[in-house]
């Protein structure tokens, strides 16, 4: 009898064990099938596109070579659009008074960053926003103009690149008294309510006083002063044209470009828009390519308070040739072979 239980306990032992295996079995089949369902649920998932504001005081074409520097730098830092980035593009068209709407637009997308081209866009991303960082894409006097407490620590949500530099300006009258030897008088374009421009004013002063050349000044606060603009330049005997930083210039390259040919006039310009659109020549810097270095820093973690304002690094000399005959002016060899690029 204790043989027969034995042989029965054994046999239960036996079947217990079996049990046991194929539950352990089961077990194992079911943490691989999680541990494989898991690694294809975050395979699955998209991988986080950032959402970029970029907000511009004038037109599409006017800024045309600007938004493609912004995209060169980006693409160079990794940055795809419609890949891992989404760039939502909005413009005023010359309508400072519709900035204010575009910026709470950007805020209403929740954009990661905005990008601002120029004085009138940032104070109304800074009025917008005290949360998304702002990177200025240029700007004459940040510290100024309240943007920033000082270059070197921001200290709010806004960083950028500053064009508060002396050099710039004195570079311009430099190469026009360079291309005009006669250089006497320069009509100078500005505007008066745009921030920045009284700083930008004073550098130029500075450098053409130091050339001995004279300035005058003219206000170009709308589109309908511009021709008023060129014939008071006539009238003042200016031999050249410098145009600030100016959204009003900046809206109506082409305008421009045909005035200063009719009053024959030589002119630089900040933009190479101007150029492309038959323009003299220009001196620009590599200001929007370097805006992208901050959108990348600024998507990978860091604050904008502790990005430090940046200054010009590189000037680029554009020369359109086919300008320069039309006004029967020649180029000096020593200017051209300055040039970055030259337009025949």
């Amino acid at each position: 009898m204790l043989e027969r239980i034995g042989m029965r306990s054994s046999s239960s032992r036996s079947h217990n064990l079996k049990s046991k295996i194929q539950n352990l079995k089961l077990a194992g089949f079911l943490a691989v099938f999680l541990v494989v369902g898991v690694g294809l649920a975050q395979a699955q998932q998209p991988k986080k596109v950032s959402r970029i504001g970029f907000l511009s005081a004038t037109s599409p074409s006017a800024i045309a070579a600007r938004t493609e520097a912004l995209r060169q730098g980006l693409r160079e830092l990794g940055y795809v659009e419609e890949k891992n980035i989404v760039i939502e593009y909005r413009y005023a068209e010359g309508n400072l008074d519709h900035l204010s709407e575009l910026a709470a637009e950007m805020v209403r997308l929740k954009v990661d960053v905005i990008v601002s081209a120029g004085p009138p866009v940032t104070r109304a991303a800074k009025q917008a926003t005290v949360t998304i960082p702002i990177i200025m894409a240029f700007d004459n006097d940040p510290v100024g103009n309240g943007f920033v407490a000082s270059l070197a620590r921001p200290s709010g949500n806004i960083t950028g690149l500053s064009t508060h530099y002396p050099e710039i300006s004195g570079k311009q009258v430099e190469l026009m008294k360079e291309i005009v030897p006669r250089l006497s008088r320069v009509a100078v374009f500005g505007n008066s309510i745009q921030p920045g421009n009284p700083q930008a004013l004073r550098e130029t002063e500075l450098a053409a006083g130091a050339l001995g050349v004279h300035l005058q000044y003219l206000d170009i606060r709308s589109p309908k002063y511009i021709e008023t603009a060129f014939r008071e330049a006539s009238k003042g005997r200016a031999d050249a044209v410098l145009a600030l930083g100016n959204v009003v210039v900046t809206s109506h390259p082409k305008q421009f470009v045909e005035l200063s040919a009719k009053s024959r006039l030589p002119a630089i310009y900040w933009n190479p828009e101007f150029v492309e659109a038959g323009g003299l020549m220009t001196s620009i810097t590599d200001l929007y390519q370097r805006a992208a270095t901050y959108v990348d820093k600024i998507l990978k973690g860091r604050k904008p308070a502790d990005l430090p304002v940046e200054q010009p690094k590189k000037f680029e000399l554009i020369i359109n040739l086919k300008a320069a005959k039309q006004i029967n002016l020649t180029i000096p060899p020593n200017v051209l072979a300055r040039a970055d690029k030259v337009i025949k």
